[in-house]
């Protein structure tokens, strides 16, 4: 049996926060390793030492094999746990380990190589009996062969990397004359994220259930599984909402499609934490979609209702422990639900986000886990996935567990960044998720490419203006010196009136505030009149009686001009343009195209002088491990283009700009 002692966690963010947390749990000493841009982040913070793997860049840090050996070895690690991501899939990595004497907490390095190429893995699953979806997994990689087997299973298709995942070097393909684009696409994406061009095609499953079986192997030949997570709800091939049991789930459904996942992970010799991907039709047939051959992003639902902590499990066979319990004891107990909360804009097709998080808060309550790598001050690194955070709902129903959870949500606020919090609660609300009956396509048929929320409701105003009102006083006073806060607000002749012009989705919104006492406010907003009374005001929460209505308000002020302010309606944030500085109220728009993001820019697909028309790919930008298209905005001609292919580009840098034509004005 390995002695492990000391554990360095090769990874970053929330899931080197839950294995340091188990490990130092266990009696374990914990190591993190951390970038530049991560120096001083929470899992640095939590473990009980840490040591730096250079630049922010991944190939330069996390995916750097030889920094992160090194650095085990610096520390005195006799094992590595990879996390997810990065090198979890790495059989180099794994085989690295090995040779340096170090435990590798994942599965043998054969099965890592087998699974780790789509292909390969859906050739040996065929061998094994489990079913697969009918497609073309062979090794003539040419643009005349892919497209010949696309067309000849007919449209539609799935384009899928062979050595990736995540939804990387994958796209769906409709129409035909789509097709060669979107293999280019998937082709060059995954040679950026996986250093392999190769792909598979698949025949298209239209709305099916996407569903994964958790299993479990150690070394003395136990294999088992923890039952199955609904993933459907999906964008861009990325899980956003996953729950287990599956809404749709029978006693014989589970148990065949076990017994395959189990004959998955048997056909590889496989050891430790793993899930095999089934998709399932609305026949009630599977399909193997895939096995990830580590920890999964959504272990914790599987937690949850099976009580057993997975990350134990993997250091207990890791040191050739068998598992804890067979097949028979397996029970699942339960609904849990879980929500990725992303730094994001859902209004602009769900487009990451990077910068500063100005607060972030999670409540603490029954039924209800966070597993998180951030904390407030902390900042979301275009270098790195836009997850900040998995929210989980727990309870003896499925209705416990979506109530507890949109609860848990309401009671949040991310400020700093745009992100998908408000998204989250209206998914989890709408008739088809409630009667589980959610698909793959849920997202696309309720949302379409975007999330639009709708007006503001006015009280946000009334509160922007009283919070704002607030603050500014207390500003003064602290400025002031012998001044009684008891004159805060207090003029000798009139009343104190301010006037706001709070802008929210480039729309206006005039605010006049009249304090009629310490605590007490009339507000107009677009001449309609309110009330506003201040029950408590602290540095970030506010309690306010608006309109005979108790609401209770999260804030972060930004001087001189911009509150981000989130209650259970809503999170937003509102800019008063009278208080603006002049130069950012001169700051328009003139038809440029912009980086929404950091990123590296892969291609321009337009010259100078060349006409577009609305909806047209203009350029490629590669971000948070995804390409981005980026289309034309309206009907135009390409004036200038300031950028190269290959730049490295900053959020807000210019690409190119179009002169919209007379139609588009």
């Amino acid at each position: 049996m390995p002695a492990i002692t000391t554990v360095l966690i090769a990874n970053r963010g929330e899931i080197a926060v839950r294995v340091i947390r188990t490990a130092k749990a266990m009696g374990l000493r914990t190591v993190a390793v951390y970038s530049d841009a991560d120096q001083g982040a929470l899992h640095v913070r939590e473990a009980d030492a840490a040591v730096p793997i250079g630049p922010s860049a991944v190939a330069d840090s996390y995916l750097n094999q030889d920094v992160m050996l090194a650095a085990a070895s610096r520390a005195g690690a006799d094992a590595i746990h990879p996390g997810y991501g990065f090198l979890s899939e790495n059989q180099a990595f794994a085989l690295g380990c090995e040779a340096a004497g170090m435990v590798f907490i994942g599965p043998p390095n054969a099965a890592i190589d087998v699974m780790g190429d789509k292909a390969r893995a859906k050739r040996t699953m065929l061998a094994a009996g489990v079913p697969c979806v009918p497609g073309y997994q062979g090794d003539d990689q040419t643009m005349a062969t892919l497209t010949a087997e696309a067309e000849q299973m007919g449209m539609p298709v799935m384009v899928k990397a062979a050595a990736g995942g995540g939804g990387r070097g994958m796209r769906l393909v409709e129409d035909s004359e789509r097709l060669q684009e979107a293999i280019e696409l998937a082709q060059s994406e995954a040679l950026n994220a996986f250093g392999s061009a190769e792909l598979i095609i698949e025949k298209a499953i239209i709305r099916p259930r996407h569903v994964e079986i958790q299993v479990f192997a150690d070394s003395h030949g136990n294999v088992i599984h923890l039952g199955e997570r609904d993933c459907s709800v999906q964008r861009r091939h990325q899980k956003v909402i996953v729950e287990s049991p599956c809404p749709t789930m029978t006693p014989t459904l589970r148990q065949a499609m076990g017994a395959a996942a189990i004959e998955a992970a048997r056909a590889v010799d496989y050891m430790g934490a793993g899930t095999v991907e089934f998709l399932l039709d609305e026949a009630g047939d599977f399909y193997f979609l895939e096995m990830n051959t580590r920890l999964q992003v959504e272990h914790p639902v599987t937690e949850l209702v099976t009580g057993f902590d997975l990350v134990e499990w993997q250091l207990r066979v890791a040191r050739g422990e068998p598992l804890p319990v067979t097949q028979a004891q397996v029970a699942l107990k339960g609904h849990a639900i879980e929500v990725r909360l992303y730094a994001e804009d859902p209004s602009a097709e769900f487009l990451p986000c990077t910068g500063p998080i100005r607060l972030f808060h999670c409540p603490d309550r029954e039924g209800v886990r966070v597993d998180t790598g951030v904390a407030s001050g902390d900042e979301v690194s275009p270098f790195y996935d836009a997850m900040v955070a998995k929210i989980i709902g727990y309870g003896d129903s499925r209705e416990d567990a979506r109530l507890r959870l949109m609860a848990a949500l309401r009671e949040s606020a991310l400020l700093g960044v745009s992100n998908n919090r408000d998204f989250l609660i209206d998914a989890l609300a709408v008739p088809q998720f409630i009667a589980g009956q959610a698909t793959t396509a849920f997202i696309a048929e309720h949302y379409g490419d975007s999330f639009e929320r709708g007006e503001l409701a006015e009280h946000f105003f009334v509160a922007a203006a009283i919070i704002r009102h607030q603050l500014s006083q207390a500003e003064c006073h602290d400025r002031s010196l012998g001044v009684s806060e008891e004159l805060l607000g207090w003029a000798s002749a009139r009343d104190v009136v301010v006037s706001s012009s709070f802008t929210v989705d480039e729309r206006s919104h005039a605010v006049r505030l009249i304090a009629e006492s310490a605590s007490t406010f009339s507000v107009d907003v677009n001449n309609e009149p309110h009330s506003g009374v201040i029950n408590s005001l602290h540095a970030t929460t506010a309690m306010l009686t608006i309109d005979g209505i108790d609401r209770t308000y999260q804030f972060y002020n930004e001087s001189p001009a911009t509150l981000h302010l989130a209650s259970a309606d809503r999170c937003t944030v509102l800019i008063d343009t009278k208080r603006l500085p002049p130069k950012m109220l001169d700051a328009a728009g003139s038809g440029s195209v912009v980086a929404p993001m950091h990123g590296q820019l892969l291609s321009i697909a337009v010259s100078e002088g060349q006409s577009v028309t609305k909806g047209e790919r203009l350029a490629v930008l590669e971000a948070m491990k995804m390409q981005h298209e980026l289309n034309a905005a309206v009907d135009g001609t390409v004036s200038r283009i300031y950028a190269t292919a290959g730049n490295q580009l900053a959020a807000g840098d210019r690409i190119l700009n179009i002169e919209p034509s007379d139609e588009s004005l």
